[in-house]
């Protein structure tokens, strides 16, 4: 899409995972998460075999029949499988961590994979874990004066498998409405034939198409990013239109939060001039606050600002 004011042609930026340490990369990455909240990231670490297998494996626990899809239930609320017959066109199912081999366990169990889909899961999900720690650690490096150490390897990693039933009489419209993420990253591997995710470009004010890219990776900031960095990085709104009657499948995997601690304000973009905007909380706590409110676009996170009327105290 064209930005009208510029001329200039507006896509997400694109990161290379091997041009690290290379400074201008982390220029690049540092005004990809200040202007946009979301880059597409291409040569990383997964072989394009796993992603391909992965792919085949959720296309083919997507065509269990929905009794059996049902089987895999929530631990906190939107974690399991979810199809709402206001939306026919889409349905997602998952687990909550893809670091506990309990999870991963029961999901098979729940959906009756066989033990080559176990296989490829576990082999995708410490793969695509790694990768997203890795993401996060190079954003706390781009961001200049964030010097204490961020490990990230002990925050919660969840894991969805999304399918959308386009058919040629539904292009045009919506597979999943506008909202934004409720974690830090979510590391998208999204169907590489076809077409339908758009990401808003808060400058211009426009929703962009972000076309397929085989064998690469869309990473979109979310709520908790937009706490973490006390309101610097916005919490990217997407949404997937029908563009073609085609059925559609996406693989998520998304680093949520600590597992042991509260979300709150990274000290380094503390000061004088920029106090904390937000009061520490608990992820589950702000998840079960989304759904219950029915917000989905981070508009949950005015509760937890420092000003809001609930968290200020009368002198």
């Amino acid at each position: 899409m064209v930005n009208m004011s510029t001329g200039v042609i507006l896509s997400i930026p694109m990161i290379d995972m091997q041009k690290f340490p290379d400074e201008e990369e982390y220029k690049k990455l540092r005004e990809a998460c200040d202007e946009w909240g979301c880059f597409r990231v291409v040569n990383h670490s997964l072989p394009k075999s796993l992603m391909e297998e992965m792919k085949k494996v959720a296309t083919c626990l997507h065509d269990r029949p929905r009794e059996i899809k049902k089987r895999n239930a929530d631990v906190v609320k939107g974690s399991g499988y979810t199809y709402l017959p206001i939306n026919p066109l889409y349905e997602n199912m998952g687990f909550h961590d893809f670091g506990s081999s309990l999870d991963i366990d029961t999901f098979c169990s729940q959906l009756d994979a066989s033990p080559h889909d176990k296989e490829i899961m576990k082999a995708y999900g410490k793969a695509i874990q790694e990768l997203a720690v890795d993401i996060a650690r190079k954003i706390k490096e781009c961001v200049v004066g964030l010097s204490e150490p961020v490990d990230f390897q002990d925050w919660r990693c969840n894991f969805k498998m999304n399918k959308y039933s386009f058919t040629p009489e539904t292009v045009g419209l919506s597979g999943v409405h506008e909202h934004t993420d409720p974690g830090f990253l979510t590391v998208v591997q999204d169907d590489d034939l076809i077409d339908g995710l758009e990401v808003l470009h808060l400058p211009s004010g426009s929703f962009i198409p972000v076309p397929p890219l085989s064998g690469t990776f869309v990473v979109n900031l979310g709520d908790v990013a937009h706490v973490w960095s006390n309101g610097r990085f916005p919490g990217v709104h997407h949404r997937v239109l029908c563009k073609e009657g085609r059925t559609r499948i996406s693989v998520v995997a998304s680093l949520q939060a600590p597992r042991h601690r509260d979300v709150e304000v990274a000290k380094e973009f503390v000061d004088a001039d920029h106090p904390p905007l937000f009061m520490p909380f608990t992820f589950e706590r702000y998840i079960e606050s989304r759904w219950a409110k029915n917000m989905r676009v981070g508009e949950a996170l005015d509760f937890l600002r420092v000003d809001h009327p609930s968290n200020t105290v009368s002198a």
